[in-house]
């Protein structure tokens, strides 16, 4: 019998190394022949520790969320069953792409890893001159999944371009906003796609070193990408000659502090040389003079992972799905007050509406749905009214929103829209790396003038939509520059959370 008990830290959270102990015990005392698999998480957090049976034929069946009580169950085959984990209502309306092997295989086994695809991409890719390889990327249309949704094979094209005798490839895994979670879930659950995918941006581009700057929260992700990184170089899948190709391309995992702002790729940088994580002014761009002043490529880690994909079925197949110049799948990360909160892979396109009631059930609480915040704690709050929006880039913007890291945090209508504004302020005024005035000190203005709304300052909204300008206009990153984003669409949709604070005041 082999049982799959995810080694995820949201299952680890909710209990899944105890129920792992648990099943381990229970099959010695009983004799029973039980391998256990610690697998990644299929991303249906309200199911976990979600544990799966596989039999004969091949089927995992899924039980969860299981407890230690309900091992014996499990064992002696009495236990409910939730079915096949492919058909859960809410995994098979999926498009799985980047996520396709995470929850399937031991993210430790190379071997596992190969038989479910991996490395053909590397491979195609070894065969290709760089030029050709930075064309795919380019011809996919593949977006950065961290923030700015900036072309891929532009960055690339421009680090191919910029002589040096050396550069680099730099994974921002330093996953910082409120809300998302998928960057920790492909490092624990299939680390060797995000290590194929550095190793092809390498090819690319001419580097041979590679850089995952990884947050300190992250304890499991941490171990898992330190051991994954060693059985990938002692197959040859780095090191000085990768996979027999003549060219060089090793990797280190590095890790930061804990400061939100070195998700900013500048700031990063810095961090990554041993300086103070500060932002630096641009230009010259990274990609040009990066990290030790030699030109690089910073990437997120979803953008990374998801290249071994473009590489194993064709540009044209990946950019094959979306909407407009949002191409490929987009890892939407359910969170807040919500029913059913997890990891949803999809198609660019699919109706915020359509994510909120449907795939994810409305709230928790089951009170309406008053807001959604995409796009982390730098996100605009969008309505209802704005429900039909289509999830991809261009469609977000227009309705002065952000897609950002695809998280995407549900409130009900019990939430103070004012308060989370004041939040939004004070969040970057704790978060400021102090580099620029705007952000700096505008954030505390901000506070100080949210303040002023609530204790009945009619004189304090316009001043606060001035403040907000001059952040937009002046900060040196998109902390400063994008706070005003969700300060904004409170006040803006949400006007009588407002007015109510004033009346009350007065």
């Amino acid at each position: 019998m082999k049982i799959y008990v995810p080694l995820d830290s949201a299952a680890k959270a909710l209990g899944a190394d105890a129920v792992a102990e648990a099943i381990r015990d229970a099959a010695q005392a009983s004799g029973k022949d039980v391998q256990i698999v610690r697998n990644g998480s299929r991303g249906m957090i309200w199911l976990e520790p979600l544990v799966e049976i596989e039999h004969d034929d091949g089927v995992r069946l899924a039980y969860g969320p299981v407890s230690v009580a309900d091992v014996p169950a499990l064992l002696d085959g009495s236990a409910e069953t939730l079915g096949p984990v492919e058909e859960i209502p809410f995994f098979a309306r999926q498009t799985r792409l980047t996520f396709a092997r995470c929850g399937v295989i031991d993210p430790l086994d190379i071997a596992d890893y190969e038989a479910h695809g991996g490395l053909s991409g590397l491979r195609r890719a070894i065969a290709m001159t760089p030029a050709d390889i930075v064309q795919e990327v380019t011809d996919s249309g593949l977006r950065g999944r961290g923030g700015a949704g900036f072309p891929t094979g532009i960055k690339w094209k421009t680090v191919h371009d910029t002589p040096a005798g050396q550069k680099y490839i730099i994974c921002n895994a330093d996953e910082g906003d409120s809300g998302t979670f998928a960057d920790r879930m492909i490092m624990e659950g299939d680390p060797f796609t995000l290590i194929e995918g550095m190793a092809i941006a390498g090819l690319a581009v001419g580097a041979t070193r590679g850089y995952v700057y990884l947050r300190s929260e992250y304890p499991v992700a941490i171990e898992v990408m330190n051991a994954a990184v060693e059985a990938a170089r002692a197959a040859g899948m780095l090191g000085d000659d990768v996979l027999g190709s003549g060219r060089a391309f090793d990797m280190e995992i590095r890790v930061g502090a804990g400061a939100y702002v070195c998700g900013e790729e500048t700031s990063l940088l810095n961090s990554l040389e041993g300086k103070r994580g500060v932002v630096r002014a641009k230009p010259p761009l990274p990609a040009i003079e990066g990290f030790l002043g030699r030109p690089t490529v910073v990437n997120n880690v979803i953008s990374l992972a998801t290249v071994p994909v473009i590489f194993e079925r064709g540009a044209a197949h990946y950019a094959d799905f979306g909407l407009g110049r949002s191409k490929g799948t987009t890892p939407v990360q359910i969170a807040g007050n919500v029913k059913y909160g997890g990891l949803f892979e999809t198609a660019f396109g699919m109706p915020l509406g359509e994510l909120i009631d449907d795939v994810a059930g409305g709230t928790a609480s089951g009170r309406p749905v008053k807001a959604v915040q995409v796009g982390g704690p730098l996100g605009a709050y969008m309505p209802r009214s704005t429900f039909d929006t289509p999830f991809a880039y261009e469609e977000f913007d227009g309705q002065g929103g952000l897609i950002g890291h695809a998280g995407v945090v549900v409130f009900d209508d019990s939430v103070d829209m004012l308060k989370m504004a004041r939040f939004a302020m004070e969040f970057c005024a704790v978060e400021s790396c102090g580099k620029c005035t705007p952000c700096r000190i505008g954030a505390v203005r901000g506070v100080e003038t949210i303040d002023r709304i609530a204790e009945g300052d009619a004189d304090a909204p316009e001043l606060l939509g001035d403040l907000c300008e001059t952040m937009t206009d002046g900060s040196l990153c998109a902390l400063g520059g994008l706070t005003p984003y969700p300060v904004m669409s409170a006040l803006r949709h949400f006007p009588d959370d407002f007015a109510r604070s004033r009346e009350a005041a007065e």
